[in-house]
């Protein structure tokens, strides 16, 4: 089953990259609105790596048609909304999976 990835927010903590981040020219290259399509639970090409790590068991569960995750977290259970794993400047990502065209 396919799975649609959707970039929708970043939160960026300006005060936390003062305290501990080290200043870096370049960190992410996500944009909001972003979608992504993953077939048979593999990383789209594009997606960052880091993201994915984040999310790849989600991904990987709703390719096969599980979801339901945490007993009814989701309003749709073939879905799912993760962050990926940046503290300074997390992305939300909402997984969906796709009914086979």
């Amino acid at each position: 089953m396919k799975v649609r990835i959707t970039a929708l927010r970043q939160t960026i903590y300006h005060d936390l990259m003062e305290l501990y981040e080290n200043p870096i020219e370049h960190a992410c290259d996500v944009r909001e609105g972003q979608q992504w399509i993953s077939m048979a639970g593999e990383r789209p090409e594009g997606l960052c790596p880091s993201a994915w790590s984040s999310m790849q068991e989600f991904v990987t569960a709703l390719s096969r048609g599980e979801g339901n995750f945490f007993d009814g977290w989701m309003k749709n259970p073939m879905s799912a909304l993760i962050s990926c794993n940046d503290g300074f400047r997390p992305f939300s990502f909402y997984l969906e999976a796709l009914k086979d065209e």
